[in-house]
């Protein structure tokens, strides 16, 4: 619950780390939105009984050839960007499996929750082929600037699909409808008083090939200098 201490790690002068150091929850989310405020990113876990997962979140509007090539490197999962309901409605952005008609979008049953929020994958008309570093990084920053202005930007005149930047729509209610790395994101975005547009990529373990532990992900981020947030101290704080 929010206030209350978490068991995380910290990392000394040496660069060892102890598991075993309570850090408030409150302070947590505090270092977050003051991440997201200044463009950095931070890392999210959802929960043990959803995906499990934590991803570096960045605000998609800080994102950078850099940022990108932190994701590809660092963090290995698919880089998508969050947008929230009421601008994908601007955007006409579908969730996809809705607009799918092939079979195999027939039985969409999930593991760890009721839908998916995928919906296009889009690039910036300037880009060439779209994934490179800065291909990508031009598709999300510019994400990031129709996403503060969903019904005056010309979205269709500014980007192509398919490409490869991934959408997700966010759940109408966000944190009281859902509880994913999307609506996390965009949560925290709107409490860091940034454009509605985060990025999200999953981290994984280089050895096993699954997701990276709680544990690990955690003293990536001291080593990196990276907020670490809970989702369920997200949602006691922001939900």
């Amino acid at each position: 619950m929010s206030g209350s201490s978490e068991m995380t790690r910290s990392q000394h002068h040496d660069g060892e780390v102890d598991a075993d150091v309570p850090v408030d929850a409150d302070d947590a989310v505090d270092r977050a939105v003051a991440a997201f405020r200044a463009g950095e990113p931070v890392c999210i876990h959802d929960a043990a009984d959803r995906e499990g997962e934590t991803d570096i979140v960045y605000p998609a509007h800080g994102v950078t050839p850099d940022a990108v090539r932190r994701m590809r490197n660092d963090a290995g999962g698919l880089v998508c960007v969050a947008l929230p309901d009421q601008v994908a409605d601007a955007f006409d952005l579908p969730f996809m499996q809705e607009e799918l008609d092939h079979p195999l979008a027939a039985d969409h049953e999930l593991g760890y929750d009721e839908r998916s929020s995928f919906s296009l994958t889009v690039n910036h008309r300037d880009t060439f082929t779209g994934i490179p570093d800065d291909d990508r990084a031009l598709t999300i920053t510019k994400l990031a600037e129709a996403a503060t202005d969903p019904d005056g930007f010309p979205f269709v005149d500014e980007f192509r699909a398919p490409g490869h930047v991934h959408l997700l729509r966010a759940a109408p209610g966000l944190l009281d409808h859902r509880l994913g790395h999307t609506e996390l994101g965009i949560a925290l975005a709107e409490e860091s008083e940034v454009a509605p547009a985060v990025v999200v990529c999953e981290m994984l373990d280089d050895e096993t090939g699954g997701a990276l532990t709680p544990a690990d992900a955690r003293a990536y981020a001291d080593r990196e200098g990276i907020p670490y947030v809970e989702g369920a101290d997200l949602v006691a704080r922001l939900g």
